[in-house]
């Protein structure tokens, strides 16, 4: 069975800097905090400026890992239970559900449930029920 490490420092942590930096984008550019809306306009930016920011945004997301490193001295653990091919049917049914649900669960679940927006209240239930489920599914239905 997969075991998963309570850690709630590092989660509040974690949480406290993710909305700042929704507060901060929303408060200083005007523009919602969802990773995958950064990155399709950053492949298809409307000009300079708007490619600019959205690279600093994935850029700060990729180099994080180096400076947690650099700060302790060692990679963050991560380890992945699922194979290659999973991952990769895994990214494409997010890919169909991020299309249909208009956003990812960031920037529904952290932006949109903040806004009350009734779109990003049912896209967050949504996706937190079938969680919910598939959790059950793997760890008591097939024990995995």
């Amino acid at each position: 069975m997969i075991e998963t490490t309570f850690t709630p420092l590092q989660s509040l942590g974690g949480g406290a800097l993710i909305g700042l930096s929704a507060v901060l984008l929303m408060g200083v550019m005007g523009r919602i905090m969802g990773a995958t809306g950064i990155l399709a306009g950053l492949l298809q930016p409307a000009g300079l400026g708007d490619w600019m920011w959205r690279a600093a945004v994935i850029l700060g997301m990729l180099s994080a890992p180096a400076f947690y490193s650099a700060w302790t001295g060692q990679m963050p653990a991560i380890t992945v239970p699922a194979s290659g091919g999973m991952l990769v049917i895994g990214g494409f049914v997010v890919g169909v559900g991020v299309t249909f649900g208009s956003g990812c669960t960031s920037g529904h679940g952290v932006c949109g449930m903040a806004r009350l927006s009734p779109r990003s209240v049912a896209a967050t239930l949504t996706f937190m029920a079938a969680t919910f489920v598939t959790v059950f599914i793997i760890r008591h239905v097939i024990g995995a």
